[in-house]
């Protein structure tokens, strides 16, 4: 039997990243159905723009989601601003693309700090509003490279990976609260972060728009898996069934060992060149540095 699709007419949703890519796509999907938003973002004066696009009363603020009291400022502001916040979608996020033993410090430790340390200050942040009111509904945006190694793509890996491992535990322990949450794992999208990435045959890249509505559809109709695209879920555990050296086989023969490792850099040079010149200091979805430089180019879980 159907399960009835909840409404988000009216429902206040807090989004990481919100200013480009799948933040804003989701945000665009969201206000179709009459949400009310805020868009959290480094890049304030970007955000502010997709915000007055939106409508419907949305508003921008200023959020590094590492800075843990600025999240917490996000999230009250928000509720100021708008109300009781009932979705928060932790969406920002960097990636390098490096082979791993070239990385610089200074790029895994930012990683870590905002692909992994963001997503914790956003869900117990949000958990803490929401618990009391036993309803609510969290959205982590993890990678299938949270479910699988890619190379090139390392320290990222590890970050999504432990995405995945949080929102699973605390979903086991909210279990019974009221409170939902979700963890969404988009292969490739096709965003300007994936500007000189490499076709292959078998790894076809999704839209922004792919992955709003595999969000939208999550909050209506509540899971927990969220892979975008649905089918690949599937892909996914089949490997887990296989032995290991027969996975890694079909990796290789898919093309996934190089899906990362064969970047264009000079097709990506536009890019580097907009987001360095940003200023590059904690920048969820929008921001970066060379990749060439093993530093880390910012996303919109663009590349999985």
């Amino acid at each position: 039997m159907a399960r009835e699709r909840r409404s988000l007419n009216g429902k206040v949703v807090a989004i990481t990243g919100g200013a480009r890519g799948i933040g804003k796509a989701t945000a665009e999907a969201l206000a179709r159905r009459g949400a009310r938003l805020a868009l959290g973002d480094v890049d304030l004066a970007t955000a502010e723009e997709t915000a007055a696009g939106l409508g419907g009363g949305s508003i921008a603020l200023a959020l590094d989601v590492s800075d843990r009291a600025s999240f917490e400022h996000f999230l009250d502001e928000a509720e100021r601003q708008l109300g009781t916040v009932d979705v928060v979608i932790n969406n920002a996020g960097i990636m390098p693309v490096t082979p791993f033993v070239e990385e610089s410090e200074e790029s895994f430790r930012r990683q870590i700090e905002i692909n992994l340390i963001g997503v914790i200050n956003g869900t117990q942040l949000a958990l803490q509003r929401m618990l009391p009111r036993n309803s609510g509904h969290i959205v982590n945006i993890a990678s299938q490279a949270g479910k699988t190694g890619v190379p090139g793509i390392a320290t990222y890996s590890a970050t999504k990976h432990a995405v995945v491992g949080l929102s699973e535990s605390v979903r086991g322990e909210i279990r019974g609260r009221g409170i939902e949450i979700s963890c969404v794992m988009p292969t490739i999208v096709n965003t300007e972060l994936t500007s000189g990435v490499v076709d292959q045959r078998f790894v076809k890249p999704i839209e922004a728009v792919d992955v709003a509505e595999a969000i939208v559809d999550a909050l209506e109709v509540p899971r927990f898996d969220v892979y975008v695209p649905k089918s690949n879920g599937a892909l996914l555990r089949a490997a887990y069934l296989m032995p290991r050296a027969a996975a890694e086989w079909v990796g290789r023969t898919m093309g996934t060992d190089k899906l990362m490792t064969e970047v264009d850099h000079g097709a990506r040079a536009a890019y580097e060149d907009r987001v360095t010149q940003s200023g590059g200091d904690h920048a969820p979805d929008d921001e970066g540095a060379p990749a060439d430089k093993a530093a880390p180019a910012a996303e919109d879980h663009a590349a999985r």
